[in-house]
Order: C-alpha cells, then sequence, then structure tokens
C-alpha cells in the first residue's frame, strides 16, 4: 500500500475576487521507503502541498490518502492522531525555548510509548551526535546558531521513528557537508524502517540523493528532465 496517494488535489487561497488556485489536479504517490524530491520556483505551491500531506490543512478539493487514512472530509482528530505517525522538518525549526536540545529531541522519542524513559533519552542522545551536536545537548535554543536549530528539528523528527517524513528546506541554513549528512540520515530512515520521506528543496546539492526528483511550476507537476 501506498504510503501517499494523492489523486485531483486542488487547493485555494482567499475568498470571491482574491481567490486564487495554488494547487491544481496533483496526482502523486509515494511508496514506502522511497526518498521523493520536490523542486520547482518559490511560490508554486510546494509548502502548501506539503502542509497538505501533512494533515496540517483541510483538504478542499481531490483525494488524500496518507497511511492509509482519507484526509479529505477528515476529522480534527484523526488528523491529530495521523500527525503522530509523521515526521515535519520545517524552516522555522518549531523547537520550544524552554527546553535544551536533548529534551527538544525527546519530545520526538517520547511518541514511542512501548519503550523506557532511560531508552528514549539514548534514542534522543543518539540521534543528537548523528546530526553533529554531541557537545550542544545541554543548550537552548537561543544560544545555538541558525543551523544547529535545524539539526535539532532534524533529529527530534527523526527520534519518532516516523512512517512519513515530511521535509521543507532542511538543508537551508546548512553547509554542504552538514547537509549532505543530514540528508543522508533521512535516506537511511526510509531504507532501514521502510519510511516514506518527500523533500521540498532547492539544494542542487542533494539532488542526487532521491528515488524520484519531482518538479512543479504555478500548482502543476511538471516532468524532470533531469
Amino acid at each position: 500500500m501506498s504510503t501517499v496517494q494523492i489523486e485531483g488535489l486542488s487547493h485555494w487561497f482567499g475568498q470571491g475576487g482574491m481567490r486564487r488556485k495554488v494547487l491544481d489536479s496533483i496526482s502523486l504517490e509515494i511508496q514506502p521507503g522511497e526518498v521523493v524530491l520536490l523542486t520547482g520556483p518559490s511560490g508554486c505551491g510546494k509548502t502548501t502541498l506539503l502542509t497538505l500531506v501533512g494533515a496540517l490543512r483541510t483538504v478542499q478539493a481531490g483525494s488524500v490518502s496518507v497511511l492509509g487514512s482519507q484526509l479529505n472530509g477528515s476529522g480534527r482528530k484523526l488528523r491529530q492522531n495521523l500527525r503522530r505517525n509523521i515526521g515535519m522538518i520545517f524552516q522555522g525549526h518549531n523547537l520550544l525555548r524552554c527546553l535544551t536540545a536533548e529534551q527538544n529531541v525527546q519530545m520526538g522519542s517520547d511518541l514511542l510509548r512501548e519503550y523506557t524513559y532511560r531508552e528514549r533519552r539514548e534514542m534522543a542522545r543518539d540521534w543528537l551526535c548523528s546530526v553533529g551536536l554531541s557537545s550542544e545537548m545541554s543548550k537552548l535554543p537561543q544560544d545555538l546558531s541558525g543551523g544547529q536549530k535545524q539539526r535539532v528539528a532534524i533529529a527530534r523528527a527523526l527520534a519518532a521513528r516516523p512512517k512519513l517524513l515530511l521535509a521543507d528546506e532542511p538543508t537551508a541554513a546548512l553547509d554542504s557537508v552538514s547537509g549532505r549528512e543530514v540528508v543522508e540520515l533521512l535516506k537511511r530512515l526510509a531504507r532501514d524502517q521502510a519510511s516514506a520521506v518527500l523533500i521540498v528543496t532547492h539544494d542542487p546539492r542533494i539532488v542526487d540523493i532521491g528515488d524520484r526528483l519531482l518538479n512543479m511550476e504555478d500548482g502543476h507537476l511538471v516532468p524532470s528532465f533531469e
């Protein structure tokens, strides 16, 4: 069964004469263990698609099935439960300012209730080490650089072992070496845990990581000429 199955998805912003179509009849499937990269100019609808797949927006038209759940017409509770199985990495980081890097990452591993508290804490530390932050675990977000915050957010998403991971420009604040290492981690998650990964990116340094490269223009998916 496909992790993500989209058919005829359209979406609008605004009301009345200001109403504007931002997605137009999108159809897309992503399989377990597959890494899909989505590119395209700013404002073409990439992030809107990501938030719809992540159950962060209400589906207006078309079919969006994620992890076997249909999102068109779904209630708030279904979407909340679904998000527990989706890892999300957005450019705003969304770290809790009152928690250390380790505690922020443990928020991800704490979703894995089959493990003890000590095991979940060790998972959080392991993921922080994996993204190169072994010496920053006790720091608060205000004491981290933009790139370090991004790596904490990535570690938090990975620590939950999601079945679907959505990433919006995950390498934007990282240098070439760190960016490559992070995307390799995402690919490892896909391979080892049969997770599907959808990455929105403008970074030409990582396009070879994906199993597929998709392009979006003006709300349409268009053929890639990679």
